[in-house]
């Protein structure tokens, strides 16, 4: 796997398309179990797991010199957190 990954193009929009699609499907598991099992109801902190798996992504490819797409995750990172920080608030 980390074949195709380092024949990925160093591009920011590739980063912010894998920081993106990450954190959607996480958190979007991460709801399902919240509204399946009762004790969980209050678990909102779920998905701040599933927005911190792209500290890992983005470790990952800042390993293979591959800038572009980690600041990429990384501003992903940030528009998700502020999503998150929105869900709290409003």
């Amino acid at each position: 796997m980390s074949d195709k990954l380092r024949k990925l193009t160093d591009s920011v929009w590739i980063g912010l398309a894998i920081g993106l699609i990450i954190p959607a499907i996480l958190c979007g598991l991460a709801w399902y179990v919240i509204h399946q099992v009762s004790s969980l109801a209050k678990a909102d902190l779920l998905y701040i797991g599933g927005i911190a798996v792209n500290a890992y992504a983005m470790q990952y490819f800042f390993k293979y010199n591959k800038l572009n797409i980690g600041r990429g995750i990384l501003a992903a990172t940030f528009l998700c957190a502020f999503i998150f920080f929105a869900y709290k608030v409003f």
